[in-house]
């Protein structure tokens, strides 16, 4: 022990291991069995992708930190994904080297995962091989040779079957002893030999590098490596940071390339796969006799035209079913938690200005958030069950001939599918999507998936116009007009998709290329780390801005002060919500309105009173720019019902109901709730989309791109709906 306790003392630093793998192969398992509660979350440095990282205990090299590494399929830098892997690898970008990389290789599916070990051997990183997935291995008929694996790959290897804690020691030992004599590693080179064309210009690329970059590449081998890099993922309309004399560089040499009909794919990826053909038969062997494989058998169901696309259509009337039913107990648990603490409060502290503050303004605040965190936790748990268990790529697959008909390809599934939770990870899933062009339309369409922050707008508007007592057969109006609102958000994301495919982002789409991985169950642990993890971004992320925004705006209502020196209460509902109109004191109203925030909506009101919206509404979405679900907070405060702002409140609907314009015609009719839910539906009414699409595209022209056609969008479309509907004698 005190030899222990010795190097620990003398280590300057934790040493840093990056757990690296192709997607699927249970490299984020593992790393979650080894570091335990350890995580943390966090990004990368200028860039949206999250950084996870936790620390393990070893028994010689101290205390590690793992780094768990976005999945890829390769090192060449196409997507962020991959070039996130090679930043981390070779310490680019103001990250630090890696002192080892455990490489976690799905046992099932080795030969494919043998590519991606041969990259990272041949920038001389030290490496652990973790063979994991041995049980579904073993379930296929799959025999894995571990001593030829040590003999041809030089390294350590480790079998393990993470989700289950199989092989967990294993690894730990064979990492602390790599760890422990890293200075002397003797990397195994290259298993392969470029040709002379190729190697020439190799040599004319390590020359600029010797001279250009700054972090570390130890060996000739290393600098050959990262000299394949460039040429392989340096692109003229690519995304990539590099040097501009490397770039300049790199481009001039693939333009050469191809004057002189050289193929570079042919010469590296055919070269490394003939490799892998070589040595996969001393390494796999399949039982005798092994009939057709658990996933074979299942995806002849959930793959086949028909039964498939039934399937995908039960699973996903299951997820909103979860959404719109099975999370109602929780949020009216929340509901109620927050009604108590608010009567708590008031009962503690005399009425007046600290009052309100906490009632209407923190503790508002902070229910509006929570109450939506039940809808969002069951969106994001079916989205990881169904990642985690390999469907959803079939989804994605069966999906693919509708979406290339739109300009989209069937990669796009996915964060179009998150959208439905939030704009902001769905973009960030965007970042898998290898054509920039594909990936860049993917963002553009986005946001106008329904996302769960307009649910309780939806929710407040169809409850205040169509009660539930309004059926068709025995479906409610309200049910029918809110699975209509997301077929329509659906069906405007693939026009939208269609029309800039064939406009502002036109270019040749690109084959989908989709690994369709082995049927497994989802590690329960990893499902409930995601699930604390989204659950943690969005109390922070967007709580925090819902929380700033809601007491501003009680604040911009409440202030000037009136006479008394105490500042106004927003209480519209004494003049419009009251039960006996004969008793309501009209003078709130012409004070609420004389308020900041009345000033802001009367001077907003000339442009809105086309859509039907009066100068509340437009509070409520200037509000709403922050966060959309902040407009039913701002209702409740104008209303004057302070804790009670959420979508169910019968007092808030009751107030909305008895509104009246100053010509006394009701405010809230059918028509201005259809104005306003198809606004809702395409404005861009989140600061937060439109920061996390200027830091994945990088570009601010794209991001006021967005913000221009999608506001001017809702407001012509909302336009057409009200002013239509007047022609029609609707209004």
């Amino acid at each position: 022990m005190a030899s222990t306790a010795s190097s620990r003392t003398l280590q300057t630093r934790a040493l840093t291991v990056a757990v690296v793998g192709n997607p699927n192969s249970g490299k984020t398992t593992l790393f979650n069995a080894l570091t335990g509660a350890n995580a943390r979350i966090g990004n990368y440095p200028g860039i949206t992708v999250e950084r996870r990282t936790g620390f393990l205990d070893l028994s010689r090299s101290g205390r590690v930190e793992l780094v768990d590494v976005p999945g890829t399929y390769s090192l060449t830098a196409r997507s962020l994904d991959e070039e996130v892997a090679i930043n981390v690898l070779l310490g680019r970008k103001g990250l630090e080297r890696p002192d080892a990389a455990l490489v976690v290789l799905d046992a099932t599916t080795l030969a494919r995962n043998l590519y991606f070990l041969m990259q990272v051997l041949e920038f001389e990183i030290p490496v652990v091989a973790v063979l994991n997935m041995q049980d579904a291995a073993a379930d296929d008929g799959i025999e894995l040779d571990l001593a030829a694996f040590r003999e041809i790959f030089k390294v350590p290897v480790v079998a393990t079957t993470a989700r289950r804690r199989q092989g967990l020691q294993e690894v730990r030992t064979a990492l602390d002893e790599l760890l422990v004599r890293r200075k002397d590693y003797s990397a195994p080179g290259w298993f392969w030999t470029p040709d002379p064309d190729l190697s020439r210009d190799l040599d004319e690329l390590e020359a600029a590098i010797a001279t250009e970059v700054r972090f570390p590449l130890p060996s000739i081998n290393g600098r050959r490596a990262f000299a394949l890099w460039l040429l392989m993922s340096v692109q003229a309309d690519s995304e990539l940071v590099v040097r501009p004399r490397l770039r300049a560089l790199s481009l001039a040499i693939q333009e050469r390339q191809r004057e002189t009909g050289y193929d570079l794919e042919t010469a590296t990826i055919g070269q490394r796969y003939a490799f892998i053909d070589r040595v996969a038969r001393r390494l796999v062997r399949q039982a005798p006799g092994k009939r057709a494989s658990r996933t074979d058998r299942i995806d002849a169901v959930l793959t086949h035209p028909l039964w498939g696309s039934l399937v995908f259509l039960v699973i996903m009337g299951t997820v909103f079913q979860a959404l719109f039913s099975w999370s109602e107990p929780a949020m009216l648990l929340v509901e109620d938690l927050f009604a108590r603490l608010a009567l708590g409060v008031e009962s503690l502290i005399p009425n007046g200005f600290v009052q309100e503050l906490i009632s209407d303004g923190i503790i508002a605040g902070v229910g509006g958030v929570v109450v939506f965190l039940p809808q969002i936790l069951f969106l994001f748990l079916f989205i990881t069950l169904l990642e985690g268990s390999g469907y959803l790529a079939r989804a994605a697959f069966l999906v693919d001939r509708l979406m290339r008909r739109i300009g989209l390809q069937g990669q796009a599934f996915v964060p179009m599918l998150s959208g439905f939770a939030c704009a902001i990870p769905a973009i960030m899933a965007t970042r898998t999507i290898e054509n920039r062009r594909d990936r860049m339309l993917t963002i553009m369409v986005v946001p106008l998936m329904s996302c769960s922050a307009r649910l309780p707008v939806f929710i407040l508007i169809i409850a205040l116009l169509f009660p539930a007592e309004e059926k068709v057969g025995f479906i409610s109006v309200g049910s029918l007009m809110m699975l209509g609102l997301y077929l329509l958000s659906t069906l405007l994301a693939l026009a939208a998709a269609a029309v800039l495919g064939r406009t502002v982002l036109k270019g040749r789409r690109q084959p989908l290329l989709l690994e369709l991985p082995p049927y497994r169950l989802p590690d329960p642990k990893t499902v409930l780390m995601t699930l604390w993890e989204r659950a943690r971004v969005f109390l922070v992320s967007a709580g925090t801005i819902i929380l700033t925004i809601t007491i501003l705006l009680w604040f911009l209502l409440s202030f000037p002060l009136a006479g008394g020196g105490e500042p106004e209460q927003p209480a519209l509902a004494a003049a419009v919500g009251s039960t006996d109109q004969q008793t309501a004191d009209p003078g709130q109203a012409a004070r609420l309105q004389s308020s900041y925030a009345g000033r802001i909506g009367n001077f907003l009101e000339p442009a809105l009173a086309p859509l039907g919206f009066d100068w509340k509404i437009g509070i409520g979405l200037v509000g709403a720019f922050a966060a959309r679900e902040v407009f039913v907070s701002t209702m409740g405060v104008i209303y004057g019902l302070g804790e009670e702002t959420d979508a169910e409140n019968l007092g808030l609907r009751e107030a909305m109901r008895r509104d009246r314009r100053p010509d006394g015609r009701p405010l809230w009719t059918p028509l201005v709730g259809a104005s306003l839910l198809v606004f809702f539906l395409v404005a861009m009414q989140c600061m937060s989309t439109l920061a996390v699409t200027r830091r994945e595209t990088r570009s601010w022209r794209w991001t006021g791109f967005m913000l221009v056609y999608l506001t001017g969008g809702a407001y012509v479309a909302s336009l057409l709906v009200y002013q239509g509907g007047r022609l029609f004698g609707l209004g």
